[in-house]
């Protein structure tokens, strides 16, 4: 399916409410430049030049998790790349006054759409839309890690504006739509559930928080971080509903003192919690990387923010990117895990800024987002 691009429509003089996507790793309280924010200001920027006046509407964490922060340090570091002010607000006073005096030519972005709880109800009814909407011309949607959520922002405003795609959503679907399922090894790292959906392919490894969740729905006891593991619990109720073939790790790297140390399987239950996988598991997963055609890594194999416990993470994506096969990687933490570690980019066929929503795309899911845009 093709989708009307930014090609399409002319924007001189026009007004463009464009859904980004700056969701970004929280570390210390603080984040740092990352490829999200790059990539999203390039539509920006190619607006702003086509004589429009932008505002952006983009999301920061979760409700109720430590990520879940204001958009302003996000603010910040786009304006290295593109002149934008940022407002403290969504649809109140303050937001409308400055969507209504933005002249051509000129962006805002506003706060942090999930502050929102008509964010989670999307309807066009709903007073962000009613609100919004009457403001703009046009809609544009480049926030394609988003379009598996049905959520206001993503699924409503197509069904009120002229809508299109951004650049940074063109992109991901011209390349992911390259991937053959049935050549592909995938290895399922990181803690979204949403990998869940991929483990009915016979080519699988796991890692990070999923594959000890994968472990966990098969009975396997890490002892103390069992407990710290229970709030991801309907995780593992929905792994114990399918029969998947999936690997899971053989052994890990527990964290003892400011120290890595290194368990096998029969060393837990145990009062350490595993940060990394093991010595083990990285050689046998980098036997299996260097026998097939194709490669989709998602997430990283344990907490690579640490470099004691990036050693899992590094080794395989060196791997990877020393593999004939055609390699790609998606989410933005390993993107940014590429950085930390120094491995160049250019070695990839392609990193998607996604998690969630490539691994509905590549599953075949019909993705709510994507499902709005067709229908304008």
């Amino acid at each position: 399916m093709k989708f009307k691009t930014l090609d399409y429509y002319k924007f001189k003089d026009k007004r463009v409410l464009l859904r980004s996507d700056l969701n970004s790793e929280v570390y210390n309280g603080s984040i740092s430049m990352n490829d999200r924010i790059s990539e999203s200001s390039r539509t920006i920027k190619e607006l702003i030049l086509k004589g429009a006046s932008v505002v952006v509407l983009a999301h920061q964490g979760r409700p109720g998790k430590e990520d879940f922060t204001s958009l302003e340090e996000h603010s910040k570091l786009l304006k290295k790349f593109v002149k934008i002010k940022f407002v403290k607000d969504i649809i109140g006073e303050d937001a409308v006054n400055e969507i209504e005096n933005l002249k051509f030519g000129e962006a805002i972005l506003l706060e942090n759409v999930r502050f929102l709880e008509e964010e989670f109800k999307p309807s066009v009814h709903n007073k962000m839309v009613e609100v919004l909407s009457d403001h703009f011309d046009f809609y544009v949607n480049d926030a394609f890690s988003v379009c598996h959520r049905e959520q206001t922002s993503i699924v409503s405003f197509p069904k009120k504006l002229k809508s299109c795609i951004g650049r940074t959503m063109e992109r991901e679907l011209k390349n992911l739509d390259k991937i053959k399922i049935k050549d592909c090894l995938f290895i399922l790292g990181g803690a979204k559930e949403d990998n869940i959906i991929l483990l009915k392919n016979d080519n699988v490894l796991t890692c990070g928080i999923f594959g000890q969740l994968c472990m966990i729905s098969r009975g396997f006891n890490f002892g103390a971080q069992n407990e710290f593991l229970k709030k991801d619990i309907e995780v593992v109720e929905e792994l114990k509903k399918i029969n998947f073939t999936a690997e899971t790790p053989i052994d890990f790297a527990v964290k003892v003192g400011n120290e890595r140390f290194e368990l096998d399987l029969e060393d837990f239950p145990s009062e350490y919690d595993a940060y990394d996988i093991g010595e083990k598991t990285i050689k046998e997963y980098i036997k299996r990387i260097k026998n097939v055609k194709a490669i989709f890594m998602k997430g990283p194999a344990g907490f690579a923010e640490d470099a004691r416990f990036a050693k899992g993470t590094a080794a395989l994506l060196k791997a990877i990117a020393n593999s004939k096969a055609k390699k790609v990687l998606g989410g933005g933490q390993l993107s940014s895990a590429l950085k930390r570690l120094k491995i160049s980019e250019k070695k990839f066929d392609y990193i998607s800024l996604s998690g969630g929503a490539t691994v509905h795309y590549l599953a075949g899911r019909k993705l709510p987002g994507l499902e709005a845009l067709k229908k304008v």
